[in-house]
């Protein structure tokens, strides 16, 4: 199952409109990478065991069927709003989902040996981790994040304060 976060486009019972303020019935909502025409799943519950259509169709009242949600995973997504004759009305691109841009703050102190630490949740990647070790930004090329495992290709020197931001 997909980590999914609440879409804010469409989220919970949103309701869709023409330009002109009629009811978008059978409008179409496309998901798509940010940026792209590369289709991205959404999916219908919060467990992110349900892919949705895509397009998701909206029904008569202009919502979204099958509970009223779309979740979509920590990927950025695009919108694309469109009536049922596949017009467009609306593009929304660079969109996360509600809390996947939160992000938890872990310390370690460094051996001078040690070069794998673990993480107290996994970590989306090394995208969604940032790693200071005594306030200086390391570079994502020195280290990889798998899960809960975080690990450096050099181990941090002694007492080095490490800190780790990750999503």
């Amino acid at each position: 199952m997909a980590v999914v976060y609440l879409s804010p486009v469409g989220g919970v019972a949103a309701q869709f409109f023409t330009n002109t303020g009629a009811v978008l019935t059978g409008g179409k909502l496309y998901t798509y990478a940010a940026g792209t025409t590369t289709p991205l799943t959404s999916y219908t519950t919060s467990t992110g065991s349900v892919a949705r259509t895509n397009p998701v169709v909206l029904d008569a009242a202009g919502r979204v069927s099958d509970g009223g949600e779309i979740w979509i995973t920590a990927a950025s997504y695009k919108f694309v709003l469109k009536d049922s004759n596949d017009v467009l009305i609306a593009t929304y691109d660079n969109i996360y989902g509600i809390g996947a841009t939160s992000y938890q703050v872990q310390n370690f102190t460094g051996t001078g040996s040690q070069t794998v630490f673990t993480l107290s949740s996994s970590s989306l990647g090394e995208n969604f981790t940032f790693v200071y070790i005594n306030g200086v930004y390391q570079n994502k090329n020195t280290y990889s994040v798998s899960g809960t495992t975080l690990t450096f290709s050099e181990a941090p020197p002694t007492t080095s304060k490490i800190e780790v931001m990750f999503n």
